[in-house]
């Protein structure tokens, strides 16, 4: 615990860590304040590509956190960020909401729904038939296929409910085309977040609910590795995974000195 309170920097996953649905979970607020007082640079890293870093930013002050809006990097910038430097100016079709829309624009990635470059898949309550076919047939005339995240479900106030890679699915059978998926846990993610950050990986940790997301990218990322229980995976749930956490908590609340 000592070598973890030492660490310079931390990456921290969100929902399962920070909140749950609108909850904020319990000694959160004394966790972000203890990283405060003691100077430590830390990043909010989601693979929901929904919400801009000023709507997460908002979400967390109505639930009494309030954090500066640079305290948040979601899948939505890192795709943005991949494809702007993969091919600067670059067109793309999406199915997404208003966090990857916005994360777009700002990279000055244009919407195209005739011969885009990219066809880019986020979560979307707008999810549908004649966008999955507008998808398929895009890539098959030569469009490149962009998931923001490997996530296949994720949380919501109403229980679980599919993701990104569960979107994504139809448009690559149907294809026969593989998606490059940008977010966690690809360590694109993480290296962008660190730089960020200005801390090397050896001084920074990461934290997170999920082996399959949030352990695994920390440790192909070469980062300190920190399972919390408050989220989706239980102490028994580990044992499926072939690596483990260097540390397992209950909760981030067990981390203040």
């Amino acid at each position: 615990m000592e070598t973890l309170r030492s660490k310079k920097g931390f990456l921290c996953d969100m929902d399962g860590v920070i909140y749950h649905g609108n909850r904020l979970l319990n000694g959160v607020k004394e966790f972000v304040d203890w990283m405060y007082k003691e100077d430590k640079k830390f990043l909010f890293i989601t693979n929901n590509s929904g919400k801009t870093p000023r709507e997460l930013q908002l979400k967390l002050r109505r639930m009494g956190l309030d954090v500066d809006e640079k305290a948040f990097y979601t899948s939505a910038l890192a795709t943005a960020k991949f494809l702007s430097n993969q091919k600067p100016g670059c067109s793309a079709f999406v199915i997404g909401e208003a966090g990857l829309y916005n994360a777009l624009h700002d990279a000055g990635i244009t919407i195209n729904d005739i011969d885009p470059d990219y066809v880019v898949i986020g979560e979307s309550s707008l999810y549908n038939y004649d966008a999955i076919t507008k998808a398929m047939r895009l890539v098959n005339k030569g469009a490149k296929l962009i998931g923001t995240n490997y996530d296949l479900t994720g949380p919501s106030d109403s229980g679980i409910i599919p993701a990104c890679r569960a979107l994504l699915t139809p448009i690559e059978v149907t294809t026969g085309k593989q998606a490059y998926y940008v977010g966690k846990p690809n360590p694109l993610m993480m290296r962008t977040g660190l730089r960020i950050l200005g801390v090397h990986s050896e001084d920074t940790a990461m934290i997170g609910d999920r082996m399959d997301t949030d352990i695994i990218a920390g440790i192909e990322s070469g980062l300190d590795t920190v399972l919390v229980l408050s989220g989706v995976t239980s102490r028994e749930g580990i044992n499926a995974y072939p690596y483990r956490p260097r540390i397992i908590l209950d909760s981030v609340a067990d981390i203040p000195g």
